[in-house]
């Protein structure tokens, strides 16, 4: 027991340092060829601090390990806005840019809509895989577009934030490649570890899923949003949430659908697709209210989170 918690924590340990060196290494090349700081933020920041929740999900998909692959995205996107845009409010109110809300905040809900009609059935086939698959393609060509004409304040933020491009070329592959290394070694660890610790405690694995290696793999957007949050940069703290959760949904659960169709469990479709939907739902009336997530707001996001989680382990 005690070696597959130490495992549990190398693996957590491997996802964070992993997507940690593959989205500076990606940042800094894509630099080296004079893209936008913004699109690189929108886009490679945004969606690389998925990479633990990709090959996490892939990992257990493959294994016919549905209850995690599925409880990892839905526990992330709740972990998402409950724990870190909460736990980044309460650092410093976030200051929330109108057009952020009014482009990402309705993409977010229909995406999880999608996902709560699509899994009525019990499963996420290859075909509705493909169909979020080609989902994230459409946004991704829609950010690059919306990108290229975004204010110069927000283009100030990702200048500062996603930094210059490095002195060579080969570190920035070097990186990648460690980082894509690590996040695999850390997935297959964490994974493993985890369903040798659910069963010996006696938990179900989707609620592992949704609950520990949910905010395992959300620590790369922790991280990020909080050091935004400090640097006064809200634009970011809140866009890497959004971008994330639509990420999740569409690359992570298309991919693992495709590779291997995945099993729906009946008590995420009656509890915990309807607990993100709500988490997301919620966080529109209060980021709208003067567009500016207070720390009241923030602690109350937490406290709702922490509900959440209560009610899972009861």
């Amino acid at each position: 027991m005690l070696l597959q918690i130490m495992l549990f924590f190398v693996g957590l340990g491997g996802l964070y340092f992993g997507a940690e060196w593959l989205v500076r290494g990606a940042s800094r090349f894509a630099r080296s060829f004079n893209i936008k700081p913004v699109v690189i933020g929108l886009t490679i920041v945004a969606f690389g601090t998925s990479t633990p929740e990709l090959v996490t999900s892939v990992m257990a998909g493959i294994k016919h390990l549905s209850d995690i692959a599925m409880g990892n995205i839905i526990g992330s996107n709740i972990a998402n806005i409950g724990l870190i845009l909460g736990l980044s409010a309460l650092v410093r109110p976030l200051s929330i840019d109108m057009k952020l809300l009014y482009r990402e905040m309705p993409i977010v809900v229909g995406i999880s809509w999608l996902l709560y009609f699509m899994g009525w059935d019990g499963t996420l086939s290859r075909m509705e895989g493909g169909i979020l698959l080609g989902g994230i393609l459409a946004y991704t060509c829609y950010v690059y577009r919306v990108a290229l004409t975004e204010s110069a304040s927000i283009e100030q933020e990702y200048e500062e934030f996603v930094g210059t491009a490095y002195d060579s070329i080969k570190k920035d592959i070097f990186l990648i490649v460690i980082g894509l290394t690590a996040l695999i070694a850390g997935a297959h660890f964490l994974v493993h570890s985890a369903i040798y610790i659910a069963r010996v405690v006696g938990i179900s694995e989707l609620v592992i899923g949704l609950t520990v290696i949910a905010v395992g793999t959300s620590l790369p957007e922790l991280a990020t949003s909080m050091i935004a949050a400090v640097r006064k940069e809200s634009d970011i703290s809140v866009g890497n949430v959004l971008g994330s959760n639509i990420f999740n949904i569409l690359a992570v659960l298309g991919i693992a659908a495709i590779i291997q169709p995945l099993q729906v469990n009946a008590a995420s479709l009656i509890v915990d697709i309807p607990a993100m939907l709500l988490f997301c739902i919620f966080l529109i009336p209060l980021i709208t209210w003067k567009f500016v997530l207070t720390r009241g707001q923030g602690l109350l996001l937490l406290i709702g989170y922490g509900i959440y989680v209560l009610w899972l382990f009861k």
